[in-house]
């Protein structure tokens, strides 16, 4: 008997959106034809969730009830009713020693304020890049520690890749037991709230919607898209997926610039 696979879940960046950051309108077709079909789509980004509501508005989710898997799974929101589900956040008892850390290892620290980026010690390339890909403005402040006296999602650290593997490999020695922590990009180090990944708050979306994880589709192509690809019933890795992610992908599609999400919904939800 075949298998079917009731949800689908999309990365955005290099996934779901092409090089410009846009849904092509093939993909946006699919999409909607499989929501149609009673498929739910949902939206999981190290984005913030300002950065993700722009093309969950363009997929219709509202519409047709899909969800919003912001911060890398430490926040889940339903697009139609926008209950949030999930939220999972950093002691802020921690921050002080976070931001530390980050000084001392002469790596950018951001986190978000509602429709704000915050920044903390400087404007880098990579931390305008985040700015200009959730389109939603970076603002510095002089006392960052004075500043984030609220729980927050996540925080990012920008920098070389070379510096950011290097930093990976001391943060995780330093808060390893109270944070998680991986890149998103070799740039990105994203610090989360203990065991927070996609894979987790997935898990915890799967238990609110009484569904199992053989009937989901995980599409990916960054580091943070390796633990759903994993546990997803169907993982599955873009052509332009890092290579550690494409070794443990059950299928690999054409690449984002390619509309590769299409025949994964052709093929695999609706039998084209």
């Amino acid at each position: 008997m075949k298998q079917e696979y009731n949800m689908i879940v999309l990365d955005l960046d290099g996934t779901l959106t092409n090089s410009k950051k846009e849904i092509t309108p093939k993909t946006k077709e699919i999409l909607i034809k499989a929501q149609q079909a009673g498929k739910i789509v949902v939206l999981a980004s190290g984005r913030p969730t300002p950065g993700i509501v722009k093309l969950a508005d363009e997929l219709e989710l509202q519409t047709y009830g899909g969800y919003i898997l912001a911060f890398n799974g430490g926040r889940i929101i339903n697009a139609k009713t926008e209950e949030v589900i999930y939220n999972a956040t950093i002691p802020v008892e921690l921050v002080p020693a976070i931001y530390q850390a980050a000084c001392e290892h002469g790596v950018g620290i951001l986190t978000y304020n509602g429709q704000e980026i915050i920044l903390g010690n400087g404007v880098d390339e990579y931390n305008r890049l985040e700015a200009r890909i959730n389109q939603i403005p970076a603002r510095e402040v002089d006392d960052f520690v004075g500043f984030v006296d609220y729980p927050v999602n996540k925080f990012l650290l920008t920098g070389e890749p070379e510096k950011i593997l290097e930093t990976q490999t001391v943060m995780r020695e330093k808060f390893g037991g109270e944070l998680n922590i991986f890149r998103s990009e070799p740039f990105f180090l994203e610090m989360m709230p203990q065991s927070i990944d996609k894979a987790y708050s997935l898990g915890r979306l799967l238990e609110h919607l009484h569904m199992d994880r053989t009937q989901m589709i995980c599409c990916g192509d960054g580091f943070n898209d390796k633990s759903m690809i994993e546990f997803a019933g169907l993982g599955v890795a873009m052509e332009n997926a890092q290579p550690e992610v494409r070794e443990v992908a059950d299928y690999v599609t054409r690449s984002n610039d390619e509309d590769g999400i299409v025949p994964v919904v052709e093929k695999f939800m609706l039998g084209a």
